[in-house]
């Protein structure tokens, strides 16, 4: 029998395929991550590992626009005092040699800035506080 499973490690959440004894509930933790050569009964069981805290993913404070993912700041549009319109351009963040703009959720000031181009962030910390 096989089965689609979702896996979350460090966080990234994997989409897998198992195949299952017919008379197997569902598969051993040991069997998932023995190699494919070696006896699933020969692998030792370990304890199941507590998972990881959530990321924060809302806002720090009111008005501040929080990162959509982990990644490096390449650019920051903006400077505090400048007024913007909802959907401007805030900041660029890249991931994986991917760019993702992040743009303004809302129209207001620019209180402040608070990424720097080089620096990485995680998701759903504050780059930016619109007032």
């Amino acid at each position: 029998m096989i089965k689609r499973l979702r896996v979350t490690v460090d966080g990234n959440t994997y989409e897998v395929t198992v195949e299952v004894d017919a008379d197997d509930q569902a598969p051993s933790p040991a069997a998932a991550v023995a190699p494919p050569s070696a006896p699933s009964a020969a692998a030792p069981a370990t304890a199941p590992v507590a998972a990881a805290p959530p990321k924060p993913s809302d806002p720090v404070a009111p008005g501040d626009v929080p990162s959509p993912l982990s990644g490096c700041v390449t650019a920051v549009i903006v400077k505090e005092g400048q007024q913007v319109k909802e959907g401007d351009h805030l900041v660029t963040l890249e991931a994986m040699k991917m760019n993702t703009f992040v743009f303004s959720p809302r129209s207001g000031t620019v209180t402040a800035v608070k990424a720097a181009v080089g620096a990485i962030v995680e998701e759903g910390q504050a780059l930016v506080t619109i007032g």
